[in-house]
């Protein structure tokens, strides 16, 4: 008998209720789930993919041993051990921070690699972690620590309510939200237009979004923190300064530093005229429910950092800031901002050291990702990186200069990748730890809660059991632990934390942060636990966001009570920089990236059903600047930058600024030796052989992926 189980879909942002058919060991069909109180049936074309990812013949299910006659099967116990020797050589030989580690963008989306990673990565003990967060992320947390306080605390747009929604390098209609988890934005943003309000696309290309936007505006790539500081400028120059809900410091700074950067001065550089500029800037603040969304092309920004501090300030002045329609805070149930440790994630740092070739800064305890190659090919430092372990990861596709990093990983001692996919970064690990799948494991989004815009939440129970020569994720990372702990002869007490932990397993420890939460079990009969969870497998809906400070800020570790800092020093520091660049306009041609509905990075392309259609790894060019290569469409042309070139098809497209040329992210599966058959028959190529790991944000060191300077040439 075909039996139905309500699940979160786990593969991007938008935590969508799914419904699954099961009959025997087949998911026989996906729909929306009607009662999932977040999704309310919306599904994206993403969600059947679960299933297809589930029965993937070249997912990994047993570990791999690499050998020099090629990949060989190995059992659970050998691979362990073997990957855990490897590790504490290389740091034996070496040096604890001879290990690096790198995170992928799934890991956030599993509930053990969410509660168990940090703890696994402790024991690794090294400072060279990397992470996808320094890919497209890192701004955004950084300007909330320095800001708020907290690394996590990221208001939100409140998308349900809002009046007058202005969305900069951001495509919600294509990603479901981006550190903004909201289903179907589609109706969301007619939503909004439907109760007399508007939407306001501001973005080099008239992507998805703009196309059913009130209006689009096209800006320079590179140029957001210019338009945003003249923006701050306009509303000082009328004297909006609205009521803020908890205390704020530092306002004149603030003023002062953007007083120079009026709409006139920075008119050409952005391509935005002044009177535009000042007309989207008071008609924002006009408006009684407004606010400034901005998002991953403002993120991988040579002024990542000053785009956000200067967004979250705008939102602050407009008073949007934790107003119902505003930019708020979520009260998810597990609540990883205000939890103990270990169930929360901290509230993050900034600087306790730095790399070792360009002395980029840590923040949150990771290194900016653009300096991997580097700090592996330095081989004579006091630090030599000599091994790698990744988990979920695939940074050879994900992080500039992809090319370099492989090289510098191919020449590594000892590698280990946590991953179910053998892609073209596992290709080059020595031992393959593969983790059960999305169906397998129990599913509960600790992070995205945290970032949504409506409080809800749920679990899911596992759909399949995994077999006895499979593991989950939470087991391999534990049973490393345990095996390090023995081979460096480490104490009783963390001998016994990791068998503690093996014990309880993910689900026991979310019961206990569930309980302690904001929802838990104080707030009476009606709070919200685990069992409860188990009872109400659609989800539970929790309310509308509500204001939430100032109890929400924290304390700060100099001592000063909570507040709204609006001019950190980190950032009044980097305007010189933005001053300068008034004069640095790039010339030519410049390259930006884009996000498809049917793809999330590089590691869901080995679906069929989301590969079929026409080619998507094509170069979106406009028309005139087609005409001076010259090439018409499909023709294949050389993108050349300054460390390489790619060859592509063009894809004529009047809604590209001109001056301004795209490719996709997460393409390049033409490496040999990966074993996904259909990504590489649709390989098509990788933007970052061709973005530059040398040009990052100074301050945060991540790297601008957007506007890389590229020329495009004809192929004779």
């Amino acid at each position: 008998m075909p039996v139905v189980h309500p699940r979160t879909c786990s593969l991007c942002e938008a935590m969508c209720g799914l419904l699954l058919t099961v009959e025997g060991d087949r998911v026989v069909s996906v729909r929306g789930d009607d009662d999932d109180p977040l999704s309310r049936g919306y599904l994206c074309p993403k969600g059947p993919a679960i299933a297809a990812l589930h029965e993937d013949p070249d997912r990994l299910r047993t570990p791999l041993r690499r050998t020099a006659s090629g990949w060989q099967e190995i059992g659970w116990d050998e691979a362990l051990d073997l990957a855990a020797a490897g590790i504490h050589d290389v740091q034996q030989r070496h040096g604890r921070h001879a290990l690096a580690a790198y995170i992928g963008n799934p890991a956030v989306h599993n509930t053990g690699t969410m509660l168990y990673g940090p703890s696994f990565l402790r024991t690794l003990g090294t400072r060279h972690r990397y992470s996808a967060t320094s890919v497209d992320q890192l701004p955004q947390m950084l300007a909330a620590y320095l800001m708020y306080g907290h690394q996590l605390l990221l208001p939100v747009p409140d998308v349900d309510r809002t009046q007058h929604l202005v969305i900069l390098g951001g495509n919600p209609l294509v990603s479901n939200g981006s550190i903004m988890s909201a289903p179907d934005m589609k109706r969301r943003l007619a939503d909004i237009r439907a109760r007399g309000g508007k939407v306001v696309v501001v973005d080099p290309r008239r992507t998805e979004t703009a196309e059913v936007a009130d209006e689009h505006v096209f800006v320079r790539p590179g140029s957001d923190a210019l338009l945003l500081a003249a923006m701050v400028s306009v509303l000082f120059e009328d004297g909006v300064e609205r009521a803020t809900p908890a205390p704020v410091r530092n306002l004149d700074a603030l003023r002062t530093a953007t007083r120079e950067f009026t709409p006139e001065s920075v008119a050409a550089a952005t391509g935005i005229d002044a009177a535009t500029i000042r007309r989207l800037t008071r008609e924002l603040a006009a408006s009684p429910a407004g606010v400034l969304y901005a998002r991953v092309g403002v993120s991988m920004h040579p002024f990542g950092g000053l785009c956000h501090w200067l967004v979250n300030a705008i939102n602050v002045i407009i008073g949007a800031l934790d107003r119902p329609g505003g930019s708020m805070f979520a009260k998810p149930a597990f609540d990883i901002i205000a939890a103990p440790a270990p169930l929360g994630l901290g509230r993050g740092s900034f600087g306790r050291w730095r790399s070792k070739v360009r002395g980029l800064p840590e923040f949150g305890g990771e290194l900016p990702v653009a300096t991997l190659a580097e700090d592996i090919e330095a081989r004579a430092s006091d630090d030599p990186i000599r091994a790698l372990v990744t988990i979920a990861g695939n940074p050879v596709l994900s992080t500039p200069n992809g090319r370099r990093l492989e090289a510098a990983i191919a020449g590594l001692d000892f590698v280990v990748a946590i991953d179910f996919y053998l892609n073209e970064t596992t290709r080059h690990a020595h031992v393959i730890l593969p983790p059960s799948g999305p169906l397998e494991h129990g599913h509960f989004d600790v992070a995205l809660h945290a970032i949504a815009v409506r409080n809800t939440v749920k679990y899911s129970a596992p759909v399949f059991a995994i077999g006895g020569h499979q593991r989950h994720d939470h087991q391999i990372m534990t049973g490393l632990e345990r095996r390090l702990h023995a081979l460096r002869g480490a104490g009783i007490s963390a001998r016994l934390e990791v068998a503690a932990r093996e014990r309880l397993g993910p689900e026991r420890i979310l019961a206990v942060g569930l309980r302690a939460g904001p929802w838990g079990l104080r707030r009476g009969l009606g709070g919200v636990s685990l069992a409860k969870l188990r009872r109400s497998p659609h989800g539970i809906d929790l309310g509308p966001l509500t204001p939430s400070l100032p109890d929400r800020l924290p304390a700060r570790r100099d001592g000063t009570a909570a507040h709204i800092d609006l001019a950190p020093q980190e950032f009044l520091g980097d305007v010189d920089r933005l001053r300068a660049s008034l004069r640095d306009a790039t010339p030519g041609l410049v390259l930006i990236g884009r996000r498809g509905l049917r793809s999330n990075n590089s590691w869901m392309h080995n679906v069929p059903k989301l590969m079929a259609g026409k080619p998507r790894c094509t170069l979106l060019v406009h028309p005139d600047d087609a005409a001076r290569i010259p090439a018409v469409d499909g023709d294949v042309v050389r993108v050349r930058s300054r460390i390489g070139s790619i060859d592509a098809p063009i894809e004529l497209d009047d809604g590209m600024m001109p001056g301004v040329v795209s490719l996709p992210h997460g393409f390049g599966h033409h490496r040999e030796g990966t074993g996904q058959r259909v990504a590489s028959a649709h390989a098509g190529v990788s933007i970052n052989d061709i973005t530059d790991e040398q040009a990052v944000d100074a301050l945060s060191g991540v790297a601008a992926f957007s506007g890389v300077s590229v020329s495009v040439e004809a192929i004779p």
